[in-house]
């Protein structure tokens, strides 16, 4: 059986996010400008270790309150309106990571104050107390799809008529923690990532991340749609992907029927891992023929659970632009002739596929529309 799209069109009432180059439009600029805000920095933070590429908005070393709960409670709130946490205004926080790097803080420090901030659900209180949001929180948290799970969610809340607007909030900051998991991976090494790069050794970089969108169900009034989703998941390994890339197809077939044919780029996942970029790269190839296709991941590194909230405030800040930022830090040859490595003119496209995919061999898309 074939996996389908869920059609339930949303509105994007805002949309915006925040990296080490600031907010979506002036990171918009520096991708335009092939600029790269990783550096080689020690993967344990203070504690040292390799230099591997990082891109991060402050020193990685968990505070009290931690690094993450003030940049994030600051740019929340600036997707304006009060009432949110209510029954109406419904409220759903993803983070693949949440406050993990204070657990990482504890075993270091042995400072017990740490632990109070670790687990996800203490994570979420804290920036609900300081945000003066109401009860109606939802917390979604799988891996690198994660942002994509709070979108979907909040169109399901829209269309079964249970919301009237609906805040999604998305974040992951660095923790010494998390890059040195990846880096115990070899996936995080000295090398700077090039997305869809045919080379040796392929590399990814980890970045911070923090987005927010407000969604309202589809009406009249133009603006730009989330048209339709799609979620799916092999089931098949912790880190790797079926070889045969049946995985990355299912998804991206689906989406592609609901294209029905339309004329779209696309902005892939493409973090710079050799297997799993190269079957996407092919597996988008052959389901949108032609269509150029896009990673951000070369010059931000990966913003992991908050990737495709960040990266769909990216699109719509080029779309406004006029000029979609090609594959900074990719190379040629690429695994596919699709791969754009230059800035390109969106007009004459007819909207966007963005896609995202996790460890666990999850995957996930969403069409994006001009209503």
């Amino acid at each position: 059986m074939q996996p389908t799209a869920e059609v339930l069109p949303v509105d994007l009432e805002a949309c915006d996010c925040l990296t080490p180059f600031g907010r979506a439009e002036a990171t918009v600029a520096a991708l335009l400008a092939g600029r790269r805000t990783l550096t080689l920095s020690p993967v344990l933070g203070r504690d040292g270790g390799d230099p591997v590429p990082l891109a991060l908005m402050g020193p990685m070393d968990e505070t009290r309150p931690p690094r993450w709960l003030d940049p994030v409670a600051s740019f929340a709130r600036e997707a304006g309106g009060e009432g949110w946490g209510t029954a109406r205004r419904p409220v759903v926080v993803t983070s693949s990571n949440f406050g993990v790097g204070s657990l990482y803080a504890f075993t270091r420090d042995r400072d017990a104050r740490h632990l109070a901030d670790g687990p996800p659900f203490a994570s979420v209180e804290r920036l609900q107390e300081r945000m003066g949001w109401g009860g109606q929180v939802h917390v979604f948290s799988h891996a690198c799809v994660t942002a994509h799970l709070g979108l979907v969610h909040a169109a399901r809340l829209l269309h079964a008529g249970l919301a009237e607007r609906v805040l999604v909030v998305s974040f992951d900051l660095v923790s010494p923690f998390v890059a040195g998991g990846f880096h115990s991976l070899k996936i995080l090494n000295g090398e700077f990532p090039a997305p869809y790069a045919v080379r040796p050794i392929g590399s990814i970089g980890l970045g911070d991340g923090i987005a927010y969108a407000v969604l309202r169900r589809a009406g009249p009034g133009g603006g730009w749609r989330i048209e339709s989703q799609a979620l799916y998941n092999e089931m098949f390994h912790f880190t790797a992907n079926q070889p045969d890339g049946s995985g990355f197809a299912a998804c991206a077939g689906a989406l592609a029927r609901a294209a029905g044919g339309r004329k779209l780029w696309l902005k892939g996942h493409g973090t710079g891992t050799l297997e799993a970029g190269r079957l996407e790269a092919e597996t988008l190839a052959r389901h949108f023929p032609g269509a150029p296709l896009v990673s951000w991941k070369g010059s931000l590194g990966h913003t992991l659970g908050s990737c495709g909230l960040v990266e769909l405030a990216l699109t719509l800040a080029a779309l406004r632009a006029g000029r979609i930022p090609g594959t900074v830090g990719g190379t040629s040859p690429s695994f596919t002739d699709t791969v754009a490595l230059a800035p390109f003119d969106p007009a004459g496209f007819d909207g966007a596929l963005l896609t995202s995919n996790a460890f666990g061999g999850a995957h996930a898309g969403l069409l994006l529309s001009h209503a």
